[in-house]
């Protein structure tokens, strides 16, 4: 994928899982697995006590890093991932245009915290190249890009 050399859009995240992905297919049965972290940051108000804030961002993995993700993730996991924010329009049932933010992922590796601490630190996903899910399953970098008219919208 070519990017203009003066322009960078990257997202690094580590947080946990907030329920299990849910995994859709496109009408060309292409699968869309969408989830989403949470990320906390802990800082002192003005009164010096510690305040804790969870920000929830919402993942989209396509095609081979969807069917890992379906198989690895699972709610209350914590997981690295890296991809690209982008923003889908979208019409509602009502007719009215809407707008979602949300990481595109490229990259994910397990982190522990779950049920499996023996598969930390183990790529589910790497672009570019062969990598091991925790499953054992081979993952391979996805195309270019999908089509992403309304009829693959993954809701």
């Amino acid at each position: 994928m070519a990017y203009d050399k003066n322009s960078v859009n990257k997202a690094i995240l580590a947080g946990h899982l907030g329920k299990d992905p849910e995994i859709r297919y496109t009408s060309a049965n292409v699968p869309v697995a969408n989830f989403s972290i949470a990320t906390n940051q802990v800082y002192r108000d003005k009164n010096g006590e510690n305040q804790d804030t969870t920000e929830w961002h919402n993942i989209v993995a396509w095609n081979k890093l969807a069917e890992v993700a379906e198989k690895v993730l699972k709610k209350g996991r914590l997981v690295y991932v890296e991809g690209r924010l982008q923003t889908r329009q979208w019409e509602d049932k009502e007719g009215n245009t809407r707008y979602t933010t949300e990481v595109r992922a490229d990259n994910m590796t397990l982190l522990g915290g779950g049920k499996k601490d023996d598969d930390q630190g183990q790529p589910a996903y790497q672009e570019g190249r062969q990598a091991a899910s925790s499953q054992g399953e081979q993952a391979s970098g996805p195309p270019e890009e999908e089509s992403q008219g309304d009829d693959d919208l993954p809701f």
